[in-house]
């Protein structure tokens, strides 16, 4: 009984970190509607290809009149984008897009205080001395346990893009500041 389980674990385990979900931030070179791609070119200077399915979320661009007519999913060539994807066999898929610059999602700078990965929660003490909590998606509290913990703990400084749903602010990207 205890080598299935020991198969069992070490199976899920496989399967986890198969479809582990990493982010990159980088600018869409091209988009492509026929095979439903994007390239990325990332900020570190790599490329990317990501592969839209039915899943695939978008936050922080404009879905109305003519903007929806001239983007794909709301995203045009030259966005600034983070996508969260899973890799597999060479593939990338994107799980989530996020548009952030100007017209994207919007941003609060300042100091973490307070992150809370099994609630999903993150305080962030702003340069006015204000305090904002924020709700993480899933994949940001991913990527922010990864991103703050390699080096600053509870005093990184670092730039949250969110979106407002219901009176809450959704952090969906935590970026470190440099």
């Amino acid at each position: 009984m205890s080598k299935r389980l020991l198969l069992a674990f070490l199976f899920l385990l496989f399967c986890t970190s198969a479809f582990a979900i990493t982010a990159v931030e980088g600018r869409i070179e091209k988009i492509d509607r026929a095979t439903r791609t994007i390239l990325v070119k990332a900020t570190d200077g790599t490329e990317h290809t990501f592969q839209f399915v039915g899943r695939s979320a978008v936050h922080g661009v404009d879905m109305t009149g003519a903007a929806a007519k001239d983007s794909f999913h709301g995203l045009k060539e030259g966005s600034d984008v983070v996508v969260h994807y899973t890799a597999q066999g060479g593939k990338e898929t994107a799980e989530e897009v996020d548009r952030i610059g100007e017209g994207g999602l919007k941003t609060a700078e300042g100091t973490v205080t307070h992150i809370d990965r099994g609630a999903k929660t993150v305080t962030v003490k702003t340069a006015d001395g204000t305090e904002q909590a924020f709700r993480m998606t899933d994949h940001a509290a991913q990527d922010a346990g990864k991103d703050i913990s390699s080096g600053a703990g509870k005093t990184g400084k670092v730039t949250v893009y969110y979106t407002e749903r219901a009176g809450h602010k959704i952090a969906h990207f935590i970026r470190k500041a440099v």
